[in-house]
Order: C-alpha cells, then sequence, then structure tokens
C-alpha cells in the first residue's frame, strides 16, 4: 500500500486498548480496516498491538482516527510513527492524543 512511483511507506505501531470481554469484537473491527493488521492480543488485560500501513502521514492520521472510533477502544497511548524510505520518525499531534 504505496505512492504509486514512490518507495515511501509509513508504518504505525498502536497499542489498542479495550475491556477483555469486547477483545474479539474490536480484533474483527481492526482487521476489517484497510493497512490495519492485528499482531498480538492480550487476552487477560485487552491489550491490542496493531501495525499499520499507509501511504503518507494524513492517511495515517485518518487511519488512527478510524481506530479511535470504533466503540469499544477505551484508549490509545500515543505510538511510534516511521518512515520506512528516510526512516523519519514523526511525533504524533496533540489533538489524537486528547
Amino acid at each position: 500500500m504505496s505512492n504509486p512511483g514512490s518507495n515511501t511507506v509509513n508504518l504505525s505501531g498502536i497499542l489498542v486498548m479495550v475491556k477483555p470481554e469486547s477483545q474479539s469484537q474490536v480484533v474483527l473491527a481492526l482487521n476489517a480496516l484497510e493497512g490495519v493488521e492485528v499482531h498480538q492480543v492480550d487476552e487477560k488485560t485487552g491489550r491490542i498491538v496493531v501495525v499499520q500501513e499507509a501511504d503518507d502521514i494524513h492517511a495515517e492520521i485518518e487511519g488512527v482516527k478510524r481506530i479511535k472510533a470504533i466503540p469499544q477502544v477505551i484508549t490509545m497511548p500515543p505510538e511510534l510513527i516511521e518512515q520506512q524510505d528516510g526512516f523519519e520518525t514523526c511525533a504524533v499531534p496533540a489533538y489524537l492524543n486528547s
């Protein structure tokens, strides 16, 4: 999922926290989102680790908003955003942390 003609891919490692009883629903919802892949699920704590791949930082921010919009998501701590081409790491915009 990269820009045509571009070798740049933006990746986000995201920790999604939910109530354990909602976890299976949230995993299904996350897997349905384009560019999002669930990597680990902790059934006891309700923590889900996902990686999001996006064409650019704007698409990445929109993807984070889609994850936050899942009703059972309690919180998402700030994540690491990395641009694979130049290995540029970006800070998470403050409005995404509210």
